[in-house]
């Protein structure tokens, strides 16, 4: 990795009683959870009170593999937020997850090592400031 993202102070995410067991599983457990329907037997992401596919409010917390592959991707080289120029470039990526979601999400980048849309990839959680955030990194 190229930084330490330690004392870095980016805005942090605001979790509410419908995303907390999400927050929650990344910072205690290190884990990526998704809502899984289990009336169409669908994985949902992101968090909401009902299933996106069949309109069920029978979503269950559950652990996902934490892998997927990359859709597509954007090197930022000019951060939105001014906190976020310190780690410039840094890649923003749509990760397509095993389970069937798509994830919005950030990307370790390591030098020598290239991003390619289709390239496998998993969790690596990053602690930012009081949370931990879901990057990824490529699987080897």
């Amino acid at each position: 990795m190229r930084f330490n993202y330690d004392d870095l102070q980016v805005p942090e995410p605001t979790p509410n009683q419908l995303t907390k067991e999400f927050w929650d599983a990344l910072k205690n457990d290190q884990v990526l959870k998704q809502q899984f329907c289990q009336n169409c037997s669908k994985w949902v992401f992101y968090p909401r009170e009902l299933c996106p596919h069949c309109w069920s409010s029978q979503l269950e917390w559950r652990e996902s593999t934490g892998k997927g592959t990359i859709k597509t991707y954007s090197i930022v080289h000019r951060a939105g937020h001014f906190a976020w120029q310190e780690v410039t470039p840094y890649a923003v990526v749509l990760i397509e997850l095993a389970e069937g979601p798509t994830m919005l999400s950030h990307m370790q980048l390591i030098d020598g090592q290239e991003i390619q849309i289709g390239s496998p990839v998993e969790l690596a959680p990053i602690k930012i400031g009081n949370y931990v955030l879901p990057f990824f990194k490529l699987s080897l």
